[in-house]
């Protein structure tokens, strides 16, 4: 009896520990959002006059542009994202069907029990209709300045980056990542989302606005117990 007992209170116990628990969403961007550190910096190079050194920082070669090629360089990109799907179903079906016996006249040495007093009819009718439908609009858009976090061998860039902003109680942060081509890169060092490959974008609250949207501990401890 005792360790029935105490076998129920572990299993309420559990279930009162899993509906108090609130189970965070998944997140959408993974890995790391910035550049890794920097080496050690190498040793300074003696001056010998020339115009050009090449391991001075901020030096470039003659014909090269300052678009983003290296780990650690800023790229700012312009979030454009908007989605729109739609779906209808509609289905209509309907079957009949029927069936009948009798005999009119049987011959005297047959049994009563096939005679004809004997008949039966039946009928038979199945319909069902099921209709649907359903649409999504999504629509976001800002600027988020990233950082290059990896180079792929074909030049392209694998990019990162995370904004965080905290008014009173609340915070939001947004978060980006993806692979972008260079080429793709305008003279003002920006690029818009749709030319990002492989792009997660990912836009989290919390605060009162983020608890609003959450059920209480006490309808989540129902939730997990209730067989529907």
């Amino acid at each position: 009896m005792r360790i029935r007992t105490t076998r129920f209170l572990l299993c309420l116990l559990l279930a009162v520990v899993s509906g108090c628990a609130l189970v965070p969403p998944e997140p959408v961007v993974t890995g790391p959002l910035t550049a890794a550190p920097p080496l050690p910096p190498l040793p300074s190079a003696q001056a010998n006059g020339a115009i050009y050194q090449p391991t001075a920082y901020g030096n470039y070669p003659l014909f090269e542009d300052r678009r983003p090629r290296n780990v650690g360089d800023i790229v700012t990109v312009v979030i454009q994202e908007k989605t729109n799907a739609a779906k209808n179903v509609q289905t209509t079906t309907d079957r009949k069907g029927s069936a009948g016996y009798g005999v009119e006249l049987a011959p005297a040495f047959l049994p009563n029990e096939i005679g004809g007093k004997q008949a039966f009819a039946m009928t038979g009718n199945n319909a069902a209709e099921g209709k649907g439908s359903s649409r999504a609009d999504n629509t976001f858009s800002g600027t988020l300045t990233t950082t290059v976090i990896g180079v792929l061998p074909n030049g392209n860039l694998q990019i990162a980056g995370d904004k965080q902003i905290a008014i009173n109680r609340g915070s939001e942060h947004i978060r980006f990542s993806g692979v972008v081509d260079p080429r793709s890169i305008t003279g003002s060092n920006t690029v818009s989302s749709t030319q990002v490959a492989d792009a997660r974008i990912e836009f989290r609250s919390r605060g009162t606005m983020d608890e609003v949207q959450t059920m209480g501990w006490l309808q989540r401890f129902f939730l997990n117990i209730s067989p529907f």
